[in-house]
């Protein structure tokens, strides 16, 4: 309510970039102030239940429900987050160095098909100041993905150089991460979703990742691939076969589209990548597909389009067994997270599971 009646019509009025700026900075701030991770927790932190947890690559996840990259891009902010009711959060993406992104204007509402575009270009502060940040966030209270993407000056042959190097620099920072290769809006990104590019850029990355296990003693750390809701049948099934056989931990479906079918707002003509409404459908038939051409054996992070509780437990049955949000929080605000909490556990006892992990896949039976 409170966002509904302040802070809504203020943020909507300003840029929506400036916008985005002024939230992270006021999380940020309200996160480190002596009492404000306790004012956030009463205000709009969720009440535990052990219907909800989930035990996933030996991470326990409080909740399925989780913040999608792009909103926290330099982790500056993830006290504050973590307390507003999230399971996990994604920081990033994050590049080797940093850079300012694409021109602005670049992020646009559309508030009548429920939607954001972003041309935002992996606009980051680079892995040291990420990792700067996330040395003084300090212990955490839920997992934190770290998202790691490529240079925009990095050509594809050479890729794989950029993800090794956020791993190396970031790998203690980082619960699990997450390999971007599938934003519309940094130039051939895409290319690197298919064939020999993938195999070559999997295998240095889950190469990369056993070296920093070996380095740092630990048991290893999970990696999972971002794919885009634009894969014709034919790309998904081999894109898939490929993370499947390259012995990643899982996949996220799906990033921002390039589809603008359906929309009515003016801005539908900017250039960039869509999220929100639009992909709801979209999303669920690829977290479907991908489902099933992995037999169940691959955790699956559904996002993309989630605004109500049905919209999350349609994604859960397909498949997916955690799922993220976005743009419904920049529409909904903080409430969104209790709600979709709340009616997932009431979907869930309506249909007779006793825990979360019995609905994942039951579409697919």
């Amino acid at each position: 309510m409170l966002y509904e009646k302040l802070g809504k019509p203020v943020l909507f009025r300003m840029d929506p970039e400036k916008a985005h700026h002024l939230t992270i900075d006021g999380l940020s701030a309200v996160g480190a102030f002596p009492g404000g991770k306790q004012l956030l927790k009463a205000m709009y932190g969720t009440t535990y239940s052990p219907f909800m947890v989930q035990q996933l690559w030996g991470i326990e996840f409080a909740n399925p429900i989780g913040l999608a990259a792009g909103l926290d891009k330099n982790a500056k902010a993830v006290k504050g987050f973590s307390q507003l009711g999230f399971g996990f959060m994604e920081v990033g993406t994050i590049t080797p160095k940093p850079q300012p992104g694409n021109e602005q204007p670049r992020l646009f509402r559309l508030p009548i098909d429920q939607a954001l575009i972003n041309r935002m270009g992996f606009n980051n502060v680079g892995v040291e100041e990420m990792a700067r940040n996330l040395q003084k966030t300090g212990k955490r209270d839920i997992p934190v993905a770290i998202n790691i993407g490529k240079n925009k000056g990095t050509p594809n042959e050479e890729a794989e150089e950029d993800y090794r190097a956020c791993i190396r620099a970031l790998y203690t920072y980082g619960d699990f991460f997450v390999v971007n290769i599938s934003s519309p809006n940094t130039p051939d990104l895409r290319n690197l979703q298919h064939g020999n590019d993938l195999c070559r850029l999997l295998d240095a990355v889950t190469d990369e990742m056993q070296i920093q296990q070996e380095k740092h003693r630990h048991s290893g750390k999970p990696v999972l691939v971002k794919i885009a809701p634009d894969l014709t049948d034919e790309e998904l099934e081999l894109t898939v076969g490929t993370i499947k056989d390259s012995g990643v931990s899982g996949i996220i479906a799906t990033n921002t589209t390039l589809s603008r079918e359906g929309l009515q707002h003016p801005n539908k003509s900017q250039a960039g990548g869509l999220s929100g409404k639009p992909l709801t459908q979209r999303t669920t038939e690829v977290i479907s597909r991908v489902y099933q051409l992995t037999e169940g054996k691959l955790p699956i992070i559904g996002s993309g389009g989630i605004f109500t509780a049905e919209d999350a437990y349609d994604k859960i049955r397909a498949g997916a067994s955690l799922i993220e949000v976005y743009t419904a929080l920049i529409y909904e605000g903080p409430g969104l997270l209790s709600r979709l909490n709340e009616g997932l556990q009431a979907l869930l006892k309506r249909d007779g599971f006793t825990h979360i992990s019995q609905a994942i896949g039951t579409a697919q039976k």
